[in-house]
């Protein structure tokens, strides 16, 4: 007995194996599902040259799809509610690693005033718009963040910050990324209707469609120099998020239907700021000052990248398909209204200040 007692292991040393026993079945299922959904993007790739739906939107159509058919029991809950909440703030923290406040400089005054005034008004404007069609506000903020800086990865990142449901992520997400690629395909016919030059056309891009890759298909019609200067608007107006999430981890707890909570009498940031913010403004920060190298970003950024896709297809196993059918009609309405709206907050500016 003496041998056998000495032989069992204390609780505290059983509880990590016991807590990775619990969440390995429901990652190991969100990680399944982003390989299909990545190798379903380079089968774009190879078929296209241009992934139109990325594996992000892949990941969590597909996750949907499962879910529609199979609810998942208990064995594959918790890592399923791992990946979604956990993985995700993991990812939005190691994107500040990316970001250079140097690129901020660079794209000149004027150029980083339009890109700050169109990210801001639009979405005061999309929350607004959301709000009349009778949304609720986390499902209007996702829709206003993801159509105003860049799409389905605003909308991951702001997500775990105003505790938006699995539901209001899969909704936002599923009708923004259609939205998306038709902008790629139907914003190059704009340069012979309204005559706009390869900057012009290039700032366009860079102000209005979603995704990195998806600008590079929409510009590359229109010649390299379109491309280039469509890319660097594009990654500044990706550099917003960051302020953005900033501040909506401030008003988080002032959110309709958020539990009231008592005002601390000492200044705590981590009671203010979740602790991933923290970090992503600490990695941006690091990144700034050369202390993280340019060999580690890449790798960093793959990483990030992965867990994104992975976090979505727990998202999309969380989601109750008939919720989304419920608001689809009017979360269709916002966003298209929205992104309308951002074409000609895009426009306006282009012609007012005679950029590009």
């Amino acid at each position: 007995m003496l041998q056998k007692n000495r032989l069992m292991k204390p609780p505290e040393s059983r509880a990590p194996v016991a807590r990775i026993r619990e969440l390995a079945p429901g990652i190991a299922l969100c990680v399944a599902v982003t390989l299909v959904s990545i190798g379903l993007q380079h089968l774009e790739e190879d078929t296209f040259e241009h992934p139109y739906i990325e594996a992000l939107v892949i990941a969590i159509l597909l996750g949907m799809a499962i879910r529609s058919f199979w609810t998942p029991s208990p064995l594959w809950r918790s890592g399923i509610a791992f990946s979604a909440k956990q993985l995700l703030e993991v990812a939005v923290m190691l994107l500040g690693a990316s970001i250079s406040f140097a690129a901020i400089v660079a794209s000149g005054p004027l150029l980083l005033a339009a890109i700050v005034a169109t990210v801001v008004v639009t979405i005061l404007a999309s929350f607004a718009i959301s709000r009349l069609l009778g949304l609720a506000v986390r499902i209007s903020i996702l829709i206003a963040c993801g159509n105003s800086i860049c799409g389905n990865s605003a909308i991951a990142a702001v997500a775990p910050v105003i505790g938006a449901s699995s539901d209001d992520v899969a909704s936002s997400i599923s009708f923004t990324a259609i939205l998306g690629v038709l902008m790629v395909l139907g914003l190059p016919l704009l340069i012979p209707l309204l005559g706009l030059g390869a900057g012009q056309y290039g700032i366009l891009a860079g102000l209005t469609v979603y995704a990195v890759p998806q600008v590079l298909a929409a510009t590359v019609p229109a010649g390299l120099a379109a491309t280039q200067i469509g890319t660097l608007v594009k990654l500044v107006r990706v550099l917003m998020l960051g302020p953005v999430v900033v501040g909506l981890s401030l008003l988080a707890p002032r959110l309709s239907g958020a539990a009231p909570q008592a005002v601390p009498r000492r200044f705590d940031p981590f009671k203010l700021v979740p602790w991933f913010i923290l970090g992503f403004l600490v990695l941006a920060a690091c990144r700034s000052l050369g202390l993280v190298p340019d060999l580690a970003v890449g790798p960093i950024t793959r990483v990030a990248g992965l867990l994104t896709v992975v976090s979505m297809a727990a998202l999309g196993l969380g989601v109750d398909v008939r919720v989304i059918g419920r608001v689809g009609g009017r979360v269709t309405a916002a966003v298209t209204l929205s992104l309308v709206l951002l074409l000609l907050i895009s426009l306006g500016l282009i012609h007012l200040l005679r950029l590009g």
